[in-house]
This record gives C-alpha cells, sequence and structure tokens, in this order.
C-alpha cells in the first residue's frame, strides 16, 4: 500500500512533530522521550497519535524512526522515509536535524495549497544541497501520492539523464514558456508537444533565464517568485578562537604561575628581578 493524501490537519499536526522532535533533540533529549511527549500533544483527531505511537515501539526495537516510518506507507511518503533513514545512517553526514527541518517545511507546506511542481522542486533541491543521494532520492520523489503518472515517468527520465543534460532545459521544455515562445516562432499556434506540460509560465521563464548557471540560482528565483519554501542545510561551522578570550586570558595567568612554581622548584628563581627599582638621584631631584 503506498502513501495517500492527507487532510491538512494531517499535514500541519506533522509539521508541529517534526518541529518539536528537532528541538528537543537539540536539547539532548532522547528519541523516546520525546516520542512519548510528542505524542499526547499533537491533536487527537488526527492519525498522526497512531503513527507516532507505532514509531516509539518501533524504536525500541530497531532505535531507528525510518524503520517505523517505512512500515506505515499509508501515512509517511516515500520521500519523507528517505529523508529520515539516510539521516539514522551510522557514517551519513546527513545530519538528522537538518532532515526534520527538511519533512517539516514539506509538510508546512502541503499544508497550504501545494502544487507538484513546487514540490518536485522543493524534494529536487533538498536533494541538491545535502546530497543524501539522487539515485534513490528520486526513486523515492517518484512514490509520492502528489505525482501522478505523468510526473513519475519524467522523474524518472530525469534520474537517468541528471549529469548529461541541463536541469534548468528539462524544466524549460516541460514548461508552458516553451510552448508559447514555439508558436510564436513557428507562427504555428495549435503546436502541441508530443509528452505532458508539468511546468507553468513563471516556472519556464525563470528556468530558461538560469540556463548554463548554477541550479541553485534558479531554486532561489523560484522561492522569491512564486513562494516555494527553501531547502534547508547544514551551516558550516564558525571559525574563531577555541576558548571565550576571557577563559583564553586566565589559561595564560595560570600558565605563567606554573612557570613560576616550575623555576622555583629548580631553585632557579631569581627574585631579583621583581624588585622595585629605587629612583636616581637626578629623579628625586
Amino acid at each position: 500500500m503506498t502513501s495517500a493524501f492527507l487532510d491538512r490537519e494531517e499535514y500541519i499536526e506533522q509539521a508541529y512533530f517534526f518541529r518539536i522532535y528537532r528541538e528537543r533533540l537539540e536539547d539532548n533529549l532522547p528519541s523516546q522521550e520525546i516520542l512519548a511527549s510528542i505524542g499526547e500533544e499533537v491533536l487527537a483527531t488526527t492519525k498522526l497519535p497512531l503513527a507516532i505511537d507505532f514509531l516509539k515501539g518501533e524504536i525500541l526495537l530497531t532505535g531507528r524512526v525510518s524503520e517505523g516510518m517505512a512500515q506505515l506507507p499509508h501515512y509517511f511518503t516515500p520521500f519523507q522515509t528517505f529523508v529520515m533513514s539516510r539521516a539514522e545512517e551510522d557514517k551519513s553526514r546527513f545530519d538528522q536535524k537538518i532532515a526534520l527541518l527538511v519533512l517539516e517545511r514539506e509538510s508546512q507546506y502541503r499544508s497550504d495549497s501545494p502544487t507538484p511542481a513546487g514540490l518536485f522542486i522543493y524534494q529536487f533541491e533538498c536533494i541538491a544541497r545535502n546530497r543524501p543521494g539522487y539515485d534513490n532520492g528520486m526513486i523515492a520523489m517518484g512514490g509520492d501520492p502528489s505525482f501522478d503518472d505523468d510526473w513519475r515517468d519524467w522523474i524518472r527520465k530525469v534520474r537517468l539523464r541528471l549529469g548529461a543534460t541541463d536541469f534548468t532545459d528539462m524544466i524549460y521544455l516541460r514548461s508552458e514558456h516553451y510552448v508559447n515562445e514555439h508558436r510564436r516562432r513557428t507562427g504555428n499556434k495549435s503546436f502541441q508537444p508530443p509528452y505532458p506540460i508539468l511546468f507553468g509560465v513563471q516556472e519556464g521563464r525563470i528556468a530558461k533565464a538560469n540556463r548554463d548557471k548554477d541550479p541553485l540560482y534558479m531554486f532561489a528565483a523560484l522561492q522569491r517568485q512564486l513562494g516555494h519554501p527553501s531547502a534547508p542545510r547544514a551551516r558550516p561551522a564558525k571559525k574563531g578562537p577555541l576558548f571565550h578570550p576571557a577563559v583564553q586570558e586566565r589559561f595564560q595567568r595560570l600558565e605563567q604561575r606554573l612557570k613560576l612554581l616550575e623555576t622555583e622548584a629548580g631553585g632557579g628563581l631569581d627574585l631579583t628581578q621583581f624588585y622595585i627599582k629605587p629612583p636616581s638621584d637626578a629623579e628625586s631631584s
């Protein structure tokens, strides 16, 4: 059984679940405790409390939330399960807190008039920025119920052509903007491409404007112009002093005292260097 469309309130509660889960992980609380508390907080009229209860039992058995999500395909999408599974891998560089933020923003978007184009762009950008794996990631995207057969067929083609064909061209050629330009250029007002059109005019214009550029520029433009959610990514660690300046100063003072003690223990301490010299006759006069 594959995941199905859920009611709006389900996605609102999912966004809350992923956010609270992430925030409490940052407070170093164990996942079992987090799931137990959140299960009592989410709206009881949704199916989420039952799902959380199942995840709580599964994490006690396997130690992974994604294992439980995979057994609830009617509630969690393959992409949601994929994101969590990659974050929970031992050798993965994909941080679990970033994964939960990815799922939080996706649920927020789903709760507010999402489009297949916007969802695809967001999910693809999450994969591009965080690199959890293009191949398996796009397979998971293709299993999302928000995409019909035309979308799934195109996602499969994109997965196979990625790297060989400019990603912006693939979007442009599937947009209404491309159809309009072809009709204007050829004078054939009845032109219809032999494949389904998946993106609107604005997506096509933005994709064409970003040809031969980093696709991340296109993602940023789509977010500005069409309100697509932005994909979270791990921030590089800030470079700075290892210790606070005040702590560093105290270390320096302790180091000086240790040097004095070592010198005294070795019998080489010369106290005359600390004497205050008396003023000379010239200075006193």
